[in-house]
């Protein structure tokens, strides 16, 4: 067991009940409250899977994409700006309408789709065809940075869209013996990935990583094709996963909840806040002593991003029916001050996702200690979100 950084109480004691039931686990430097198991964790298990160990956001991850492009070669960065936010589908339940939308993808002949209950299958193969390629809300994004030496990169955040919450919204309730379509309680329940349940469930997964996949890599090609540029080089990684690994001379499955892999050598791309800057990394090579045991406690992973340091609540205020009911920590000055000032041209996103809500990604990269290697550090130059009560223009 290893932990990273410095955490509240609240998220130690998760993660501390959900070491209780692994065979070893491990907190990454963002790591902070989640569902059951914290955001920023890892467990390894033998021959089990958590349902929301890997969440309800399944195979959510990040995809960056490098361009032959250089900032001199967008000179209107206000109009491609609104162009990526206006062709792309941002906020919960979007269906992409764009004419080259994957909706034929091959994914949808996949014979794991007959794990649905026949009853609900082709709903929801439907609803996953047109939501293919749509970013959703919350923290997802896209995203155009400017590397160190000058060249741009695409960067893009989300997961498996309402695919992937179905599946894991019935399997936890399958899990507690209910029947497909109730609402499950949300607590940890180990599925034996032997037993059927289990088995359609880690299928499910897996069809569920394949569309995310599938989508992410649809929308950075897509915004690399609205910028005119060309693909030169492709970094990907789901970070809400569960994957058969070899640990310590034994097979487990791994989860990592809003954790990146990193094995020795792996690529992965990791998102600052809203304005700050992201990086590539790669899992360190060559560690020995000290470092090498760090690294293999951290079952090769590092962290998925920043790492919140306040809710969503505790940011925005609550609100109800359109009505602010609690004032938020967070002003929209503060926020458009700090975007402005580092010459981030935003499209979307609201208070919720306000830099101030996070933590700083060199801090959390810090505390990984030598576990990763910095490649490139991002500057952000285009920020696109679910438009909130902030909708910039």
């Amino acid at each position: 067991m290893i932990v990273f950084g410095e955490h509240d109480e609240n998220t130690l004691e998760q993660f501390h009940d959900v070491r209780s039931r692994a065979k070893d686990a491990a907190l990454m430097a963002d790591g902070h409250l989640g569902y059951v198991m914290p955001i920023g964790g890892v467990a390894a298990y033998e021959d089990r899977v958590s349902v929301v160990g890997v969440g309800f956001d399944i195979a959510c991850g990040n995809a960056a994409i490098k361009t032959d492009l250089r900032l001199d070669d967008m000179p209107d960065v206000a109009g491609l700006a609104d162009e990526l936010f206006d062709t792309l589908a941002f906020g919960i339940g979007q269906t992409n309408q764009a004419d080259d939308a994957p909706a034929d993808h091959d994914l949808f002949a996949d014979g794991r789709w007959d794990m649905v209950p026949k009853k609900h299958r082709n709903g929801l193969r439907e609803k996953a065809r047109v939501q293919l390629g749509t970013i959703g809300g919350g923290n997802h994004y896209v995203d155009i940075f400017e590397d160190e030496d000058g060249w741009l990169w695409v960067g893009v955040h989300f997961g498996s869209r309402g695919f992937g919450h179905t599946v894991a919204s019935n399997f936890l309730a399958l899990s507690q013996g209910d029947p497909w379509g109730s609402r499950g309680k949300e607590v940890e329940v180990l599925l034996h990935v032997r037993n059927p349940i289990g088995h359609d469930y880690w299928h499910l997964m897996e069809l569920a990583g394949r569309y995310a996949y599938a989508g992410r890599e649809w929308v950075a090609r897509k915004v690399v094709g609205i910028m005119g540029g060309s693909e030169c080089e492709l970094i990907h990684n789901h970070h809400n996963f569960a994957w058969r690994e070899q640990h310590n001379g034994r097979e487990v499955i791994v989860i990592r909840k809003g954790a990146t892999p990193a094995w020795p050598g792996q690529l992965g791309f990791i998102g600052g806040s809203m304005g700050d800057d992201a990086v590539i990394v790669k899992g360190a090579e060559g560690l020995e002593g000290q470092d090498e045991y760090r690294q293999r406690q951290a079952m090769y992973s590092t962290v998925h991003g920043a790492g919140r340091v306040m809710s969503r609540t505790e940011a925005k205020g609550k609100w109800r029916k359109g009505q602010q009911r609690t004032e938020g920590r967070i002003g929209h000055g503060e926020m458009t001050d700090w975007i402005d000032g580092r010459g981030v041209t935003l499209r979307g996103g609201d208070l919720d996702e306000a830099p101030q809500a996070y933590r700083r990604l060199p801090d959390v990269l810090s505390a990984q200690g030598t576990t990763i290697e910095i490649l490139h550090t991002l500057r952000p130059v285009v920020v696109c979100m679910a438009p909130g009560g902030n909708r910039r223009r």
